[in-house]
């Protein structure tokens, strides 16, 4: 989901729950961002799986862009 970000990037709001890429588990964000401050594409997401305890830094991206 993407919306209006006041320096003109696009903020995107990332899932708070990811598949683990390596055991399949519930992968939960960590990363948190002010309301005056959103995530925006290049922006690092962390997230942490509930079941193995790997953590995941995933760079988010814009989906308009190809």
């Amino acid at each position: 989901m993407t919306g209006s970000y006041p320096s003109g990037r696009r903020s995107i709001i990332p899932d708070p729950v990811i598949v683990c890429v390596d055991c399949g588990g519930r992968a939960h964000l960590l990363t948190s961002w002010s309301d005056e401050d959103p995530p925006a594409a290049g922006d690092l997401a962390v997230y942490r799986c509930a079941d193995c305890l790997d953590r995941w830094d995933l760079v988010l991206e814009d989906p308009t862009e190809d």
